[in-house]
C-alpha cells in the first residue's frame, strides 16, 4: 500500500491536474481522469470487447472515488474545495 503522507515526485504526465481550488472540475473532466487512469494501470488504451465491462466499470468507480475526494478537500482557511459547490 503507498503512504499517503510520503512526497511524490512523479505523476502521469497525461492525467490533467482536476484542483486548483478555486474552479470546480467538471463531471467531464472527471471522467476523462477516470479514463486516463484506467488506460494507464491497465496498460490498454482501448479494451478488447471480453475486457470491456470491467473497463468501463474501473473508470466508473475511479470517477466516482475522484469526485468524493474533490468534494471533501479543504483549502487553508477552512473553505470547501470549489469542487463541492
Amino acid at each position: 500500500m503507498v503512504d499517503p503522507t510520503s512526497t511524490v515526485t512523479a505523476m502521469c504526465r497525461s492525467i490533467k491536474r482536476l484542483r486548483d481550488g478555486m474552479t470546480p472540475a467538471s463531471r467531464e473532466e472527471i471522467e476523462e481522469a477516470a479514463l486516463q487512469y484506467v488506460r494507464k494501470v491497465s496498460g490498454f488504451a482501448h479494451p478488447a470487447a471480453h475486457n470491456q465491462v470491467v473497463f468501463s466499470a474501473a473508470v466508473a468507480e475511479v470517477a466516482g472515488v475522484t469526485e468524493r475526494l474533490l468534494s471533501g478537500l479543504e483549502i487553508r482557511g477552512g473553505q470547501r474545495s470549489a469542487a463541492a459547490s
